[in-house]
């Protein structure tokens, strides 16, 4: 019964239109405060959600779930190798390549990028750069064509196009009778490709896996063997499992390895970003106690009648626990729902602003994508909304304490 009455007079309290509009105005600023805070929490988390899962497909679709490579020199004998490998439970592909930096120049341009080597035919088992072809196709590449794939970056700096021939410098050198000269050799362009990801769209050029071990001196051997999994989650423990089963010494890693700090630091980031985006929330907090506070000094008189009708301190105290969650949890309803809207939009959003104002939020080389990605999880929004309601039920503590210790007799004194 007694909890009852406090419900439905703090329920009142929130519903009834005050003498002092003060009070009213100041209520509501705290409202707007926790859906504000509410909404930036989800729609940031949301766009650094989407951020690290472009990232991720952007650079496991160029790169490799796992590598296997000799400890030293090149792997000559990899057919067996790759059908060993290729038999264990949760690979999807084995695919031959050769990897090596090089120079490549056309018309004056010089840029230095790392040059793949693949094998068209087993290649598409483990990347997805055939998807990503605007101009071209992987058939393109064939043994002693000397044909290459530039990514849409590399290609507009070296003004380079379908059809052009550029000149590929290999870090080895040859020598002939003028003296030592570095290996070059005449290379086509075939196709143009297009991540969307700097990193690759600039710095990569792909060649036939022939081309690149003649290249690079490693005929008839590779650089290694790349592996795609089911599921990169489980590619640590596949590339363990792989390893332990490989009769000779190899060296093999995951991709976990080679971009564990590039992810972590995402993972930080989203942390970082998340503490900081609930201070909105906890100054929405503050807002409810300097309301609260108000409101029981307005409400004085109403409290010692109460108090006077056998109210015990408890039933006060909850009156006012009952009035600011209720600010609170309307808040954070709103505050999800505008989330939700903003998280789901974003992508349609920015693009119209960045059109309106005529600029660009994200610079795709120093943020790798140009576009603003979304992807709203329950999880997070889930969270947020527990932390929001958690943290108004806290604002409510001191100001009801506050409340249950007003006298009767002294708050009556003038009335």
């Amino acid at each position: 019964m007694k909890r009852s009455l406090s419900t439905f007079i703090g329920l009142r309290y929130v519903r009834a239109k005050r003498r002092n509009h003060f009070i009213s105005f100041i209520t509501f600023i705290s409202m707007l405060g926790f859906a504000l805070g509410v909404a930036a929490l989800i729609t940031v988390l949301s766009v650094m959600n989407g951020f690290e899962r472009e990232l991720r497909a952007q650079i496991l679709g160029m790169a490799s779930h796992a590598t296997i490579r000799p400890l030293g020199g090149a792997l000559t004998d990899w057919a067996p190798l790759a059908a060993s490998a290729a038999g264990h439970a949760g690979v999807l592909g084995v695919a031959p390549y050769v990897q090596g930096e090089a120079m490549l120049s056309h018309g004056g341009a010089v840029r230095g990028v790392a040059v793949r080597g693949v094998l068209p035919s087993r290649e598409e088992q483990v990347s997805e750069i055939g998807r990503y072809l605007v101009e071209g196709s992987l058939d393109d590449l064939k043994d002693g064509a000397y044909a290459v794939l530039l990514g849409r970056g590399l290609a507009r700096a070296l003004g380079a196009s379908v059809g052009s021939r550029i000149t590929v410098i290999a870090p080895q050198t040859t020598v002939s009778p003028a003296g030592i000269v570095p290996r070059m050799r005449r290379f086509t362009v075939a196709g143009i490709f297009e991540v969307n990801h700097y990193q690759y769209d600039t710095g990569i050029a792909v060649i036939h896996l022939s081309d690149a071990a003649r290249l690079f001196r490693l005929d008839p051997g590779v650089t290694g063997l790349r592996i795609k999994v089911d599921d990169i989650s489980r590619a640590p423990r596949i590339s363990r499992e792989i390893a332990s089963a490989l009769e000779g010494a190899f060296w093999v890693s995951d991709w976990t390895r080679h971009h564990r700090n590039f992810f972590r630091a995402l993972q930080t980031e989203r942390m970082v970003m998340f503490v900081i985006l609930s201070l909105i929330v906890a100054v929405a907090a503050f807002n409810i106690v300097s309301t609260l506070i108000m409101v029981v000094t307005d409400k004085q008189s109403d409290i010692a009648i109460l108090r006077t009708l056998g109210a015990t301190p408890r039933t006060v105290m909850r009156i006012f626990v009952v009035q600011g969650s209720v600010i609170g949890v309307i808040g954070t309803l709103v505050g999800v729902l505008g989330g939700i809207a903003l998280a789901v939009n974003v992508e349609t959003l920015v693009p119209a602003i960045e059109r309106f104002f005529e600029t660009k939020f994200l610079s795709e080389e120093i943020y790798y994508i140009a576009e603003v990605p979304s992807e709203l999880r329950r999880e997070n929004v889930v969270v947020i909304a527990l932390v929001a309601c958690v943290m108004s039920v806290l604002a409510t503590l001191y100001p009801a304490w506050r409340a249950s210790r007003v006298q009767p007799a002294e708050a009556l004194r003038h009335e």
